[in-house]
């Protein structure tokens, strides 16, 4: 009897690899990984709930993120224009994509965005998920598409393990790459600055001059870099030089709103210190470029932001002034988040 189940069991065995069933492991232990909201930062984007990062989903986003293969002559990934040590920026006025084409405004740094409400400069994408494709497709960009990019990785074992580990299974789709990128970015939070050191009393002291900046920053700056974001999310004209491109006209690309024309978003001051130049198509070189500019006045406007109407459309400051300001924006950088320390 002993032998009838062996025989049994080894053809069973036999008929199992003769077939064409395709034995798929169950996924491995795949925990989320919590996103703590930092003091002073506002709650968490409302699609985070239904995509929370995980273990397997970051690291495939990360793969993802660095891939080159997802631009059309394999030469640029999201990491060539996100560069972590320029806060996910890449210190060009305008980005930089495949046959060094020039795309039509500067590369925003790429903190904090699981507390954001709009992306991009003029806030056209409201869920991080439908970010990734923008860049795969834009010709100024990686001049790709997203079957074409399947295609390039859809054969490699790294991947197929990758996608099986966050997934539960080997198949690679568009949604779960747009996915695991964004879950990828979710975790890529700046909340350990000087400034955040100062504010939490774990034992950092202002400067006199950081001092003077700060007092400086909340009665010329915080009514628009307010929060502990450092911007209010908002969509403004503050008067800057205007892009020539005729393809620009600021938010109102989005709604189509004559009053939001030239206006674009708040961007953040974290991370400042490496994220120039400055502006919607980089043009200032320095902070202190960006600061002389308020001082001698910017661009009149029918929609000029009314706090800058105000004051004849200007924010008048001394160069002391400027100098304790920078000092304080300098507080605002997180060396660990960059990799420099």
């Amino acid at each position: 009897m002993k032998k009838i189940f062996t025989l049994i069991f080894i053809s069973s065995l036999l008929l199992s690899c003769n077939s064409d069933e395709v034995i798929v492991p169950p996924p491995l232990d795949n925990p989320e990984i919590p996103l703590d909201i930092p003091v002073g930062f506002p709650p968490l984007n409302g699609s985070v709930a239904g995509n929370k990062p995980t273990k397997y989903g970051v690291e495939l986003g990360e793969k993802l993120f660095h891939e080159k293969k997802f631009s059309g002559n394999n030469t640029i990934s999201c990491a060539s224009c996100h560069n972590r040590s320029n806060a996910f920026a890449d210190n060009h006025p305008q980005a930089i994509g495949i046959y060094d084409r020039v795309g039509l405004r500067n590369t925003p740094p790429i903190q904090n965005l699981a507390y954001m409400r709009f992306y991009n400069w003029d806030g056209n994408i409201l869920q991080l998920e439908k970010q990734p494709l923008v860049p795969i497709i834009t010709h100024e960009e990686m001049d790709s598409s997203i079957l074409e990019a399947i295609g390039k990785i859809k054969d490699e074992r790294a991947y197929q393990d990758l996608f099986r580990n966050a997934f539960g299974d080997d198949q690679i789709t568009p949604d779960r790459i747009y996915r695991s990128i964004a879950q990828y970015a979710y975790t890529l939070i700046s909340a350990n600055s000087k400034y955040d050191n100062v504010m939490r009393n774990e034992g950092a002291a202002f400067t006199e001059t950081e001092a003077r900046g700060h007092q400086i920053f909340q009665q010329k700056c915080e009514g628009c870099h307010s929060t502990a974001l450092f911007t209010d999310q908002s969509f403004r004209n503050v008067g800057f030089p205007v892009n020539p491109s005729t393809e620009e006209t600021g938010r109102a690309r989005v709604t189509g709103k004559p009053e939001d024309y030239m206006s674009f978003r708040v961007p953040s001051l974290r991370n400042a210190e490496y994220t120039a130049p400055y502006g919607s198509f980089g043009q200032f070189p320095t902070l202190k470029a960006v600061l002389d500019y308020f001082d001698n006045g910017v661009l009149a406007a029918e929609n000029l932001d009314p706090s800058l109407k105000a004051n004849g459309n200007r924010i008048p400051l001394s160069e002391q002034e400027k100098e304790d300001l920078i000092a304080f924006i300098h507080t605002l950088s997180d060396p660990t988040f960059v990799g420099k320390r």
